[in-house]
């Protein structure tokens, strides 16, 4: 099946010793090129995360194993939310719009939204060409970016972002088939372009990759832990488990409760709060170290705030090796969400990234869809959004017994090994969403695929 991939803002995989691992887009190309599928990722040349270009022009590659690629170029953008971010979707868009007329036509279109731009192009491509066109619901734009502006002026950010308001009405209203990473983001699809749920309008949750890394990586991953004074003591993750510490740092030992992160270590999520509860359970003498791994504009001043404290590690960006090797020296995963729709809807990365390595999830707040899981399966517990008192008190629980707490969390290690296991294993959810996508060009072609009824096209222009 000739299938069309449109994603901006994702790592694209540019060669070999990327140190970007791929994200949803880029992990099911890579799985349906091996499924024999002819594969086309349409993308912007534009660097989202280090924001800078890949490419000085429109640029068509071909990996390795078959996926082409297309770079599609725009002006780029130095912030996040900013007009010139704007433009540059339009500008991606539209070199879309121009280019995809030059390529073989596809049998289907999938179509990550955000952006909007891209959906609509999209959309306006399959109805020119009569291609079945699915929207992929990863973000809840431009609701997001109404929600984030200052109270007072969300009435403002309301009025001047209404034209993007009707574009994603129409982008939801239009699609053939609406998909989402969870079912409340399904539900804010069909919403947003009021329209009914339909036979094709399901969800998909993220995947991960829980693959060892290559041998060389994976030792020299220990060794930088083992340099940090991060030691193995957990059966599956090798190491003397000794806490002995040939380069002076303090050493976690045997018994010590080590709690990851991984992740942006920017405005949007808050480690203020992690590290004043470290301060708390240091202070009551309990063995607990948090090693919170990233880059971000906020990395300084957060090791500024942690000076003096033996109990929290900075270690900066730490490859796919780094991650795999921490996580095995970890007891549990934290992932301190935003109070805010799109992640009060959401089963991020970050936790799915835990449960691969079996590791139960430290979340908060104490509402939304994780939380809901977390407790439903027993696979983690969660804590008060942004409360130092309540997450030193969540640790706390879990590492009081400093002799036994290994043993207290294998029931809970065990339940979230069987929740990934069932549920986002990439072998599980690739092989899902491939059937779906062939049943959506199957029921198209055949002219039984018919959009619910709806009104937001009605009388709407972009």
């Amino acid at each position: 099946m000739r299938i069309w991939l449109l994603t901006i803002g994702e790592p694209v995989p540019l060669g070999a010793g990327v140190r970007d691992r791929p994200h949803r887009t880029g992990a099911l190309a890579r799985y349906l090129v091996a499924r024999g599928h002819d594969v086309v990722w349409w993308t912007s040349a534009f660097d989202h995360f280090r924001k800078q270009h890949l490419a000085a022009e429109d640029t068509f590659l071909t990996e390795p194993d078959g996926l082409r690629i297309r770079l599609l170029r725009g002006c780029g953008y130095k912030r996040n939310v900013s007009l010139e971010r704007f433009r540059d979707h339009r500008q991606v868009a539209e070199r879309f719009r121009v280019l995809s007329e030059l390529d073989r036509t596809p049998e289907i279109l999938i179509s990550a939204l955000p952006t909007v731009e891209m959906c609509l192009a999209a959309e306006e491509y399959g109805q020119k060409n009569s291609v079945p066109t699915v929207v992929d619901l990863r973000d809840m734009w431009p609701d997001i970016l109404a929600d984030v502006a200052p109270k007072p002026l969300r009435p403002v950010a309301q009025l001047a972002l209404a034209p993007l308001f009707l574009k994603a009405r129409r982008a939801c209203a239009q699609a053939t088939a609406l998909t989402g990473i969870t079912e409340e983001f399904v539900n804010w699809g069909l919403a947003r372009g009021r329209r009914v749920r339909g036979e094709f309008d399901r969800a998909f949750p993220f995947t991960y990759n829980p693959e060892q890394p290559a041998e060389e990586e994976l030792r020299a991953a220990d060794a930088f832990w083992d340099g940090l004074g991060i030691w193995a003591k957990r059966a599956d993750a090798g190491g003397d488990g000794t806490g002995q510490d040939g380069a002076g740092q303090e050493s976690t030992g045997p018994n010590e409760f080590v709690v990851c992160y991984f992740g942006n270590i920017g405005v949007q999520l808050d480690l203020a709060h992690v590290i004043e509860a470290a301060r708390l359970l240091e202070a009551r003498g309990m063995r607990v170290r948090f090693v919170l791994c990233g880059a971000g504009e906020r990395l300084e001043e957060y090791r500024n705030t942690a000076r003096g404290l033996k109990s929290v590690v900075f270690p900066g960006w730490v490859n796919r090796a780094g991650i795999y090797s921490l996580m095995r020296r970890s007891c549990v995963g934290l992932d301190p969400l935003p109070e805010r729709m799109d992640f009060l809807a959401s089963i991020n990365n970050k936790a799915i990234e835990y449960l691969s390595a079996g590791l139960p999830v430290v979340s908060s707040p104490e509402r939304g869809v994780l939380y809901d899981l977390l407790k439903k399966t027993g696979s983690g517990v969660s804590y008060a959004s942004h409360d130092a008192e309540s997450l030193a008190g969540c640790i706390g629980k879990l590492a009081e017994d400093s002799e036994d707490f290994e043993a207290k969390l294998k029931p809970m290690r065990e339940k979230a090994q069987g929740l990934f296991d069932r549920e986002f294993r990439a072998e599980v959810v690739y092989p899902a969403m491939e059937a779906h996508l062939m049943a959506v060009r199957q029921e198209y072609r055949a002219g039984r695929v018919v959009v619910a009824k709806h009104k937001a096209a009605e009388g709407i222009t972009a």
